[in-house]
């Protein structure tokens, strides 16, 4: 993936802490949506958690914002919000039908590859630094994911590839969202990450559309909120924060995952999957103290 040169670098008020401190609730949102997601598919087609998703997303951002909605959607970006909007259908698309074949905590676990690529990829096509603190923050990180996945486990089946995937999708569009930074309305990237995916998958669910149960009508609502939301933090995190800056935090997913998985699902993790927990949030804090002193 190539930017396009004509674009100016974008306009960011460095604040590294507040970034990664937007970043950690968007987080907490987009994995709070990834449970109900996973409550949902339990009942009906993944075709409709999709939907749910985006089209929940647009009536919340639309209602919301409708007084400037004619201004809102404007942008400077259309080529890079098209294709932001293709990236994050992509991920989630991909990350909701794994819930169907994996565990919520095994899914996100084989996802946090993500952080990987948004730092590399930071550094190779945004010109982002790539320090020592930066760089142990991502490998400390990814060893607690390893401990907790444990490689050659039950984790390793083909439904493995669609978190994978995922991962790839949501790498992309971190990075294209850092991309237009200061320089696009963070309501206008929220405005254009919904409608792509709202209107592609309108155009898809009725194939697929099984009459709901009330409940899961009410985890359906919940998830377009809780997107909307985690979008909107997401994308004010990266206006402040370089993405190798945030990547590391991007495991703190992988705790919430298990924390619900073992209260909803009663997937109680054992040992090593603490560990690795510990681990990751040791990597996690050593990067905000580091980017926290060097802001």
């Amino acid at each position: 993936m190539t930017m396009p040169s004509a674009l100016p670098a974008p306009d960011l008020a460095q604040n590294p802490a507040k970034g990664i401190l937007l970043y950690m609730v968007g987080i907490f949102f987009m994995s709070s949506m990834d449970v109900m997601a996973k409550i949902v598919v339990q009942d009906v087609h993944v075709a409709m958690a999709v939907w749910a998703r985006y089209a929940g997303q647009t009536v919340v951002v639309t209602l919301f914002f409708l007084p400037k909605l004619g201004t809102i959607a404007r942008t400077r970006y259309p080529g890079i919000q098209f294709a932001r909007s293709v990236l994050l259908l992509l991920g989630t698309s991909m990350f909701f039908l794994s819930l169907t074949q994996l565990g919520l905590a095994e899914a996100t676990a084989i996802m946090d590859i993500n952080p990987i690529l948004i730092t590399l990829g930071g550094a190779l096509f945004l010109g982002e630094r790539f320090g020592p603190r930066r760089a142990f923050g991502v490998v400390a990180a990814l060893v607690g994911a390893l401990i907790i996945i444990r490689p050659g486990s039950a984790v390793f089946q083909p439904a493995a590839v669609f978190p994978l995937i995922a991962a790839c999708g949501y790498g992309g569009f971190v990075l294209l969202t850092r991309r237009v930074g200061g320089n696009e309305d963070p309501r206008t990237s929220l405005f254009y990450a919904a409608m792509l995916g709202a209107l592609a998958t309108s155009i898809a669910v009725p194939f697929f559309w099984t009459t709901p149960a009330p409940l899961t009508v009410l985890f359906m609502v919940v998830i377009g909120i809780f997107g909307a939301c985690g979008q909107f933090f997401l994308i004010r995190a990266v206006q402040f924060a370089e993405a190798g800056a945030i990547a590391p935090f991007s495991y703190l997913g992988l705790l919430i995952a298990a924390f619900w998985g073992m209260v909803i699902f009663g997937d109680f993790p054992d040992l090593a999957t603490w560990i690795g927990a510990a681990i990751i949030v040791a990597a996690g804090l050593y990067v905000w103290h580091r980017e926290r002193v060097a802001g």
